[in-house]
């Protein structure tokens, strides 16, 4: 089934705009018809639908998440199956995800920054505690209410996506960018992955980049498990630098204890409180933090070192925060009174910490060997490639071709004027073999700026193409041109979506009938959606459109209020009136009864005024037709059928 605005799922749930669509499925806005509220739906693909398994879990992970109940995870409200497509009913959090708003401003405060970050980890401290990983903590599943509140959603999706291979249309790798050295490597993730998963969002709120980038997904995953993150700028807080790398420890118990423990030491860092913030988490000690504040704001640079001397010397300012700076308390760090005193012998024992740290780290890492073995079996393929373009073939066309660099810097050829450079032969060649590989398959789905940045990492010219879209949300890539192998330097031309195209709708529809109006709306791309009204119109008219001259998504419902028809009062009844007497003949009985009945009549409608039979006789000569019969006056007193004229003679007889 193919989600479309106006369906109702479950005889309950009417879809009414698309949120948005990602690898997994489609989100939803719609209206609970039994409770008259507004509800989000996410309704999964068909190629996660067709697993019996899959469905079992899903199931499963959907009953578990509707047990959460916290302020900052989206509640989960229903679960339901129709027509071969399964859907989750959420809570509606209106606001905006944070990769909108990472995508807006690139840049936020510290002090923002660990706001989220704490309100984050709350959540998850929520879920942990009910034994519920969330796996795939990113921008995208952070909603950002108008109030600043943080709602996490999508809560055990993505537990069933790591179910999927990874060749499964690409969509689990494509949050590789987050994804925990555990996770990368195929090992169990806990509550900690999340943790390194929310850690990678914090640097990249403070930073303007992710710590960790590559030319494909494989190579990002690969950064995540053997690549330090770059050090922090120096002008954010050293506190916050602290924490966030303390977050991005490659061994899971380096990183903070809980979801909870972060918490309390986001607030307590948030306050200044460096003491409360180590009871926290004591491994922030290891990463440059120390006791209690002095209470005085100072500058602090971190001395360069060989190692980092190159990086550091960079364009950067120096550390100008506002956050309080740890000072004589250094105990609790291990760093003796007289280095605390001092902050670049501090520093300085920080740094030579940390690269022993680093050390035993790589020594004792579970995933060497798995890193090896795939290592090798990308430069076996590596190789395979470069055989195949004939380029260890063995045969010398002309030295100019095919000299190394090795042996252009060892040998001139004879050809070779001797004022002529060696090496400018093997240039060329090698700069011209330098391709990369782009499938759209990697990038489709996601932002644009995510995409343009990648591609540009590759050496690629990126072009953009934005094209309106009613199936993709506003700035998702929709397709790439050219794909497959190209040449570093050319140019590629990347779609994305503007969100639905606008329409306007007809204010020429009134007067139309009904098959009219939908022709015109359904030409349009609309939908169109009747409400019959009482008008005078002939029925099935179209008497108003509320929308008219509005522009709409195309896809979108539009009213069109159609007349029921002209309503007709009921005549009177004419059944039980006695026959009245023929016209050529009168007794004198009959007209006497006339009388008498229309004296009652006149008596009581002549305000006592003439005669009864002067009344009657008047209204006779006016109004012949009027005269009513002597059955229904003299009886009932009410009017019936008209008698035909009467002479005033007649009338004045009786």
């Amino acid at each position: 089934m193919r989600p479309t605005g106006g369906i109702t799922l479950g005889d309950r749930y009417e879809l009414t705009d698309r949120i948005a669509i990602g690898g997994m499925g489609e989100v939803w806005k719609a209206r609970d018809q039994v409770l008259g509220r507004i509800v989000a739906i996410k309704i999964l693909k068909e190629e996660y639908t067709g697993d019996p398994g899959f469905l079992e879990r899903f199931r499963a992970e959907a009953r578990h998440t509707a047990l959460l109940n916290h302020p900052g995870v989206a509640n989960v409200f229903d679960y339901g199956e129709e027509e071969g497509s399964a859907y989750l009913v959420m809570e509606y959090v209106p606001g905006q995800p944070l990769s909108t708003i990472i995508e807006r401003e690139r840049v936020l405060s510290p002090d923002r920054a660990l706001n989220i970050v704490g309100q984050s980890a709350r959540a998850l401290s929520a879920a942990h505690a009910k034994g519920l990983v969330h796996r795939d903590v990113k921008p995208g599943n952070l909603m950002i209410t108008p109030d600043n509140r943080v709602k996490v959603t999508d809560f055990g999706i993505a537990r069933l996506a790591d179910q999927v291979p990874l060749t499964a249309t690409g969509q689990v790798m494509g949050t590789a960018q987050y994804l925990s050295p555990e996770q990368a490597t195929g090992q169990t993730a806990t509550g900690a992955s999340d943790i390194y998963s929310l850690g990678v969002i914090g640097y990249e709120l403070v930073s303007g980049h992710r710590p960790f980038t590559g030319e494909s997904q494989i190579a990002i995953a690969l950064a995540q498990v053997n690549d330090d993150p770059p050090p922090l700028d120096p002008s954010i807080p050293a506190p916050v630098r602290a924490l966030l790398m303390s977050m991005l420890s490659k061994d899971p118990k380096q990183r903070p204890g809980s979801a909870s423990a972060l918490a309390a030491a986001v607030d307590a860092i948030r306050a200044g409180k460096y003491d409360d913030a180590l009871r926290a988490v004591p491994t922030l000690a290891a990463f440059g933090l120390g006791g209690a504040p002095t209470g005085r704001t100072e500058t602090i640079r971190r001395p360069a070192t060989a190692r980092t001397r190159a990086v550091t010397t960079q364009n950067r300012t120096p550390n100008t925060a506002s956050l309080p700076v740890a000072g004589a308390a250094g105990a609790a760090a291990g760093v003796s009174a007289s280095r605390a005193a001092d902050p670049a012998l501090a520093d300085q024992a920080w740094e030579q910490r940390q690269d022993a740290g680093r050390d035993r780290r790589r020594a004792r890492s579970p995933w060497t060997w798995p890193l090896v073995a795939l290592i090798v079996l990308i430069l076996l393929v590596l190789v395979a490639a470069l055989a195949s373009n004939g380029l260890f073939t063995g045969r010398v066309s002309t030295p100019a071709s095919t000299t190394t660099a090795a042996a252009a810097r060892t040998t001139t050829p004879p050809s070779t004027p001797p004022s002529t450079p060696p090496t400018t032969a093997s240039a060329p060649t090698t700069a011209a073999a330098k391709t990369v590989d782009v499938r759209a398959a990697a990038y489709e789905g996601r932002p644009i700026r995510e995409v343009r940045a990648e591609l540009e990492q590759l050496g690629l010219q990126v072009r953009e193409n934005p094209q309106p879209s009613n199936d993709v949300a506003q700035n998702l890539v929709t397709g790439l041109d050219p794909t497959g192998t190209l040449t570093a330097g050319s140019a590629i031309t990347v779609t994305y979506s503007t969100g639905p195209e606008q329409v306007t709708v007809p204010r020429d529809l009134v007067g139309k009938t009904r098959a009219e109006a939908q022709s015109a709306l359904q030409q349009l791309g609309l939908t169109y959606a009747e409400e019959v009204v009482d008008s005078d119109r002939a029925a099935g008219t179209v008497v108003e459109v509320p929308d008219a001259g509005q522009k709409v998504d195309a896809g979108s419902s539009v009213t069109v209020r159609v007349s029921r028809g002209p309503s007709t009062s009921p005549s009177p009844s004419t059944s039980s009136a006695a026959p009245s007497p023929s016209p050529s003949t009168s007794s004198p009985s009959a007209t006497g009864n006339n009388g008498n009945g229309n004296g009652g009549n006149g008596n009581g409608s002549t305000n006592g005024a003439g005669s009864p039979g002067q009344s009657t006789t008047t209204e006779a000569a006016a109004a012949p037709a009027a005269v009513p019969s002597p059955a229904a006056t003299g009886s009932t007193g009410a009017a019936a059928e008209p008698l035909p004229a009467v002479s005033p003679t007649s009338a004045a007889q009786g």
